[in-house]
């Protein structure tokens, strides 16, 4: 199909979340205290392990960059949704669109790999404790968060530049809140045969892949705690590993039920919403499932509260800070 008969889209229509009018402020109100959230409790998590000499670890290491690319996934999307909602004529550019895709892309597939060499790090910790500092060194460290950052700026820039090929007709509403890439191909009146491999492929290498990586080190963990099965290995295991699996849950979990498990009468409805889950909901809660309980993080947040206002005993002391 050639493209000289066909209207050129300059633009397309973002149909946003299916919510009522009714209930749009309500909404509204309610994806703003979420996404400041999201901005205020991964900025805090960076700060701290950016100020603490305590926390300059492998694992929070990790974990710094994993708020950053949770900030950064959010940032994509929720600004245009706060502003559509508040907007009577919800539109995107061409352009604005392939560059949200791309970046939604990017950041999304970087936090799946950082959450691989984050759970290779409790592998290590656990299985490896005397060689743990040997083996989980400064430049290994550095180096799998920039092979991470390497790979997913590829495969963004793959799938960005086939859509970029694609013609596009009448229809420009896109029945999303963002520009996910399935929703630009199904309005595209092109061969999309190419993209749908690609897709397909890449889809393997890119979330199953990493995701079975992370089963295979949690296997070996719980393989290495029945070896010399205590009560204290449990607990250091719980106490290690307990906040990485509950991210990865919410991650994976909401991600292969989207794409990799598609219902037969899979709506646009259930998309969206699942969508908001890794996009919106699983990027407020990271924060709250690695600081809640840890107390590395909470005596960095006593620490350093406390450098700045050593006239306050009363919060320093440790006791104010338990719950």
């Amino acid at each position: 199909m050639t493209g000289r008969n066909q209207t050129i889209i300059s633009y397309f229509f973002l149909q946003g979340l299916p919510i009522e009018p009714e209930q749009q402020n309500l909404f509204y109100a309610l994806f703003l205290a979420m996404y400041l959230t999201t901005v205020l409790g991964n900025l805090l998590i960076i700060v701290l392990i950016r100020l603490d000499s305590h926390l300059q670890t492998p694992m929070y290491f990790f974990l710094s960059n994993l708020s950053f690319s949770d900030l950064c996934l959010s940032s994509v999307t929720m600004p245009k949704l706060l502003k559509n909602m508040q907007s009577q004529v919800p539109s995107i550019p061409y352009a604005g669109c392939l560059a949200q895709m791309y970046f939604f892309l990017f950041f999304g597939d970087l936090e799946s790999f950082l959450l691989v060499a984050m759970a290779y790090d409790r592998y290590v910790a656990i299985c490896f404790p005397l060689h743990y500092t040997t083996i989980m060194s400064p430049k290994l460290c550095v180096s799998l968060v920039a092979l991470s950052w390497v790979l997913t700026t590829l495969h963004a820039l793959l799938h960005t530049l086939l859509m970029a090929r694609l013609c596009f007709c009448a229809d420009n509403k896109i029945p999303h809140f963002f520009c996910d890439i399935s929703a630009l191909l199904k309005l595209s009146c092109s061969d999309t045969r190419v993209n749908e491999l690609v897709i397909f492929i890449t889809g393997g290498l890119i979330l199953v892949l990493p995701f079975l990586l992370i089963i295979m080190s949690y296997a070996r963990i719980v393989s290495s705690i029945l070896k010399v099965p205590s009560a204290r290995g449990i607990r250091k295991a719980f106490s290690t590993c307990g906040s990485h699996l509950s991210v990865v849950s919410l991650f994976y979990g909401t991600v292969i039920g989207l794409y990799l498990c598609p219902s037969a009468d899979n709506s646009t409805v259930k998309e969206t919403v699942m969508a908001a889950m890794y996009t919106v909901v699983t990027p407020m809660l990271n924060p709250f499932i690695y600081s809640l309980r840890n107390r590395d993080m909470k005596g960095a947040l006593r620490r350093v509260f406390c450098k700045k206002n050593p006239k306050l005993p009363s919060l320093c002391d440790g006791k104010a800070w338990i719950f």
